[in-house]
């Protein structure tokens, strides 16, 4: 069965373009709001859209995603309205979603339920954060993913054989770290992302994207030139937080990334 993520990098590759992945907040700063920022993003040329499932305890983000996955689940979202935001993202787009998720979510809503309904309503992928794929393989329960692709995340501080290891399982696409910490904490990409990217190639069949530290289109077309696709996170969160009270912060949040977006075209 096709996957919307494979058929995005054939036909960007086809084209010689780059991916630009875009990252937010599921229902932040509420449901609504929320779905017209996602639609916004699509519209204005993102080849991805990475959805953070909001958690109460999200260690592995910075202040920026941390206080917008507060600001969601003030505003009352959970696992299933997410889900019945994605299929209503579906009725009009088709542009790949990602779940970004921590795994308690997934075990509460339960495990095969969570990956059916997902796939269900249009999920192409899943970026597990706290699920290594050694301690997946450990649970038979957690064998299927419906179809679902399953991103990792490396560092460049990951070693040589587990970075063969994670690059060899992941499908979809790689999300390369350019530098180690928590999202959003840094002021500019790492200068050593083409010896990380490199070192990730030599095990993957998936495409290499890069993420951490991409605020402005200079930066964007420079990670770019090392990779198969960006991610921006932060940037865009921050500019949902900046306007969080306001009718039209889609639409500033798209004038924020569309300069992104057409850096690397």
């Amino acid at each position: 069965m096709s996957n919307r993520i494979d058929d995005t990098f054939a036909r960007l590759q086809a084209a010689g373009q780059k991916a630009f992945i875009a990252y937010v907040t599921a229902g932040d700063p509420d449901m609504d709001r929320s779905l017209e920022i996602v639609r916004g993003l699509a519209d204005a040329g993102a080849d991805i859209i990475e959805l953070g499932m909001p958690f109460s305890d999200p260690l592995a983000d910075g202040i920026v995603n941390q206080l917008a996955a507060d600001r969601a689940l003030k505003a009352g979202a959970n696992t299933s309205k997410v889900l019945d935001l994605i299929r209503r993202f579906r009725e009009t787009h088709q542009t790949p979603i990602v779940l970004y998720a921590y795994l308690n979510p997934i075990i509460t809503y339960g495990w095969d339920k969570f990956h059916v309904d997902a796939a269900a309503a249009g999920v192409d992928g899943i970026l597990p954060l706290d699920l290594p794929p050694d301690e997946a393989a450990m649970h038979p329960e957690m064998a299927s993913t419906h179809g679902l692709h399953s991103i990792h995340l490396i560092a460049p501080t990951t070693p040589a054989e587990r970075v063969k290891l994670l690059a060899e399982k992941a499908t979809g696409f790689i999300y390369a770290l350019s530098r180690t910490g928590v999202t959003g904490a840094h002021g500019a990409p790492s200068d050593t992302i083409g010896e990380t990217v490199a070192r990730i190639r030599v095990h993957a069949s998936a495409p290499v994207c890069v993420g951490f530290g991409i605020n402005t289109p200079a930066q964007a077309a420079q990670v770019a030139a090392h990779c198969d696709g960006i991610i921006v996170g932060s940037a865009i969160v921050k500019q949902i937080e900046a306007n969080a009270t306001s009718p039209d912060v889609a639409a500033k949040v798209v004038a924020f990334t569309t300069p992104l977006i057409q850096a690397i075209r």
